[in-house]
């Protein structure tokens, strides 16, 4: 089997959405008869989190910039961060970063663009949510939910991180709300901005129109690695 592309991931950002991302990219390298070459480091979540809350985006670039530089002294040939949240510093990050990053902020817009939606809300961190996304997504509009609910996805989000897996509970709620802003705020889309959401929702139990941030950035790495279009 020829190997693909060396990846980088840093790991420990959701330890769930780090074995995630590590169980797809394994699947899709054995499915196209392809050995999956992986290299990972252990970020400190607390650090990065403290980070993004204080909007200290040069620390937390120069934090993931020196995790970086292990990987590409580990043989990683570019480097991906399996989390949202610290991509509030990404444009920092890639001036700074010795190997070249899947940007997952791109392609979203990418394909936020792609599907021509005009209004959307988002899913994941308070962090992401009252950011609109860090004002990354260009031109559509991003309606914020009332701010018991963008408390109420916030716990429930952090919920899925620390316990490394979601709850029946933690799907019905999200899906509730997701209907009611749908038929509320005239939404057509929820973004899934949080990796550790894929431990939530999935193909056959997401019954809203999405966009799931996790498998779009999953699918550009699995391109970068194997050299496809």
């Amino acid at each position: 089997m020829a190997p693909g592309r060396s990846i980088g991931l840093i790991g420990g950002l959701g330890v769930g959405a780090s074995i995630y991302y590590y169980q797809q990219l394994a699947k899709v390298h054995a499915a196209r008869g392809r050995a999956m070459n992986l290299v990972m480091v252990h970020a400190h979540v607390d650090r990065v989190l403290a980070a993004v809350e204080s909007g200290d985006k040069p620390g937390l670039a120069s934090y993931l910039t020196a995790l970086i530089a292990c990987l590409e002294a580990a043989g990683a040939e570019f480097a991906v961060v399996p989390a949202v949240a610290p991509h509030i510093a990404i444009s920092e990050l890639i001036e700074l970063s010795p190997l070249p990053l899947v940007n997952l902020i791109a392609e979203l817009k990418r394909e936020v663009e792609a599907r021509h939606l005009s209004r959307v809300a988002l899913f994941g961190t308070r962090y992401a949510i009252e950011s609109r996304l860090f004002g990354q997504l260009g031109s559509v509009e991003v309606i914020t939910p009332r701010p018991a609910e963008v408390d109420y996805i916030h716990t429930a989000y952090f919920e899925v991180v620390d316990a490394g897996a979601a709850t029946a509970e933690h799907r019905d709620g999200l899906t509730r709300l997701a209907h009611k802003l749908i038929e509320r705020d005239r939404i057509e889309a929820v973004i899934l901005a949080g990796t550790d959401l894929a431990l939530v929702f999935d193909e056959g139990n997401t019954d809203f129109p999405h966009i799931d941030a996790a498998r779009l950035h999953l699918n550009a790495i699995v391109r970068r690695a194997l050299d496809q279009p």
